[in-house]
């Protein structure tokens, strides 16, 4: 009995402490349950939607939706109870879905900076790369990529454990062993940091290349022709469609950003 004691340990904090966690669990995951249920309904009952681009923020819809219905109910009731009261299996899985769907939130994001970095920069070549058969084989290896974090802890390398106020479980980034320290690290790094850089670069160049076609618009004047008039237009609605996902990844790395940086606490003692 003492390692199911340690396991599943009581915090000391103030009832409150768990109750104000609960109102905003429950607020923020009935945002999440219902704002990307409407954005499913939609893309589903409007074929209008349906454009190779809006896939991946279909994909993010359902990986965010997935997140919010699986975690938040789960969370609210151990906060209400001030313990983890579902027992280890379901530790497990529940920080197997927060991971996976959360990896999944993430690379999403990546694979929808990458879409529209090529559909900015290189508006010829992404014509030719386009399609939904591509889409729908990018989406696949992002969920697999991220099937592949989330089942490592399950089968050896680190592992899930309840944390924080002992009312959720994620991966196990505060016991120093060398498997979990070297996962932790792998995590942060792929999964966080180096799309998070790959995000940055994307937005830098997106954003030269439309300040540059701003400026040769304004060279050749009165002497532009119909056809570059209409591909600067049709840039511009990309560049549109690009400042949208741009605020979901500011607003998503703004939410795990502190996460990311007690991890790595954790992992540094």
């Amino acid at each position: 009995m003492e390692p199911q004691r340690s396991f599943f340990r009581k915090v000391d904090v103030p009832d409150h402490a768990h109750y104000i966690v609960a109102f905003f669990v429950l607020v923020i995951g009935t945002l999440g349950v219902a704002g990307n249920a409407l954005v499913i309904f939609a893309f589903y009952s409007n074929k209008k939607l349906r454009t190779v681009p809006n896939y991946f923020i279909m994909n993010l819809a359902v990986s965010d939706f997935l997140m919010a219905i699986t975690q938040s109910p789960i969370f609210f009731i151990n906060c209400l109870y001030k313990e983890w009261v579902f027992g280890e299996l379901g530790c497990k899985m529940y920080a197997f879905c927060g991971a996976l769907f959360g990896i999944t939130s993430m690379i999403t994001l990546l694979a929808i900076s990458i879409d529209r970095y090529l559909v900015i920069t290189k508006p010829l070549q992404a014509i030719q790369w386009t399609s939904k058969r591509r889409t729908s084989l990018a989406i696949v290896l992002v969920w697999l990529y991220s099937l592949a974090w989330s089942l490592a802890p399950l089968v050896g390398w680190s592992s899930y454990i309840p944390e924080g106020l002992m009312t959720s479980c994620t991966w196990d980034y505060v016991t120093s062993t060398s498997a979990n320290k070297s996962y932790t690290l792998m995590l942060c790094c792929f999964v966080f940091f180096i799309p998070l850089g790959i995000i940055s670069y994307c937005y830098l160049f997106m954003f030269l290349a439309i300040r540059s076609a701003g400026r040769d618009l304004e060279k050749l004047g009165t002497h532009i022709r119909k056809s570059t008039l209409v591909q600067q237009q049709s840039i511009r609605n990309e560049w549109k469609l690009a400042k949208i996902a741009f605020v979901v990844i500011i607003v998503y790395v703004l939410s795990w950003s502190p996460y990311a940086c007690v991890a790595l606490i954790a992992w540094a003692g």
